[in-house]
């Protein structure tokens, strides 16, 4: 990705395949969402690898082209929002690790206060994994809600002898689908890549009343670190037409910590009946001339009836 340049990006037309969505949900979760991907480059394997999130915890699927999938098994439990690496030779699995599932039930009838952290596990091999271990706690005041504490979406980014991962936090109860997103977008630094991180002293980005993409809450952000500059993938929720709504954008950086609203990438499309409300988290992967976009979409706010599930974009270089 650091060959290619912000105008690159931005000039991609990427297109939502029909071959999506590549993974619905299973074993009675109503989601699959939040994909993290490994190109066949940086697996051990030559295989696509993805990770994602059900009801019940961390997922790891892998196949040969990145559509057809095939199940590897569970990685973690308790475990939400995934973000895969390779760094100096070892594969660094970061993830929002939530409360037992008794105590997530509880809190969306507001019985329970929310409780979540960054932890990861590491592997040699995509196979065997250590124990999950803590990466950010709770340091900073606008993690917390009068919900609780949640700390979520971690997505890592090496700067130089920096390691940084942006995070979101907070909660914003969204009263048509009778949960949280989260409220703000932060970061943490460190010169290690998996501990002894300190949080920004105030979110990089934060809900906005007057910006129709924005004026719920932050959703969550992923940054790239290209040729001259940097881009953040962003899904603002938004309330249009009396619901709400979720939608990916491209943003534009000089710093990776100050963003420009750019274009918008992916939008709710009714003609695709499983992204009709909402357009998720995503992971950009780039693979010979081809760009992928990973997303997770929900077709209805309804909490009972909405499923969430996984699909790609593609845009030509």
């Amino acid at each position: 990705m650091k060959n290619l340049t912000i105008n690159q990006i931005a000039q991609a037309e990427f297109r939502v395949t029909d071959l999506s969505p590549v993974i619905r949900p299973f074993h009675g979760s109503f989601v699959a969402a939040d994909p993290s991907v490994l190109t066949p480059d940086l697996s051990p394997d030559g295989l696509w690898h993805i990770f994602f999130h059900t009801t019940f915890g961390v997922w790891h699927f892998s196949g040969k082209d990145g559509v057809t999938f095939q199940k590897a098994g569970k990685v973690v439990s308790r475990a939400m929002r995934p973000d895969i690496n390779y760094i100096d030779g070892r594969y660094y699995l970061f993830f929002e690790r939530t409360r037992p599932l008794i105590f997530n039930a509880l809190n969306v009838v507001n019985a329970a206060k929310w409780k979540s952290e960054i932890y990861a596990v590491q592997s040699p091999d995509l196979k065997s994994w250590s124990k999950p271990y803590p990466v950010i706690t709770h340091t900073r005041d606008y993690e917390k809600s009068e919900r609780g504490v949640s700390i979520s979406n971690p997505f890592y980014l090496r700067d130089g002898e920096i390691s940084r991962l942006y995070y979101s936090c907070g909660l914003t109860y969204i009263d048509d689908c009778g949960f949280c997103e989260p409220t703000f977008i932060s970061f943490a630094e460190s010169r290690e890549a998996d501990k002894n991180y300190a949080a920004a002293k105030k979110p990089i980005i934060r809900p906005d009343k007057d910006d129709p993409h924005l004026n719920l809450c932050s959703g969550c952000l992923k940054v790239y670190r290209l040729k001259d500059g940097y881009i953040g993938i962003q899904n603002g929720i938004f309330r249009q037409d009396g619901k709400s709504r979720s939608a990916v954008m491209l943003l534009t950086s000089a710093d990776g910590l100050n963003f420009e609203f750019c274009k918008m990438l992916l939008e709710p499309s009714e003609e695709r009946a499983w992204m009709r409300q909402y357009v998720y988290a995503s992971h950009l992967v780039k693979y010979g001339d081809e760009l992928r976009l990973y997303f997770n979409a929900r077709d209805t706010s309804d909490m009972i009836r909405g499923r969430e599930c996984i699909g790609f974009a593609a845009a030509k270089l």
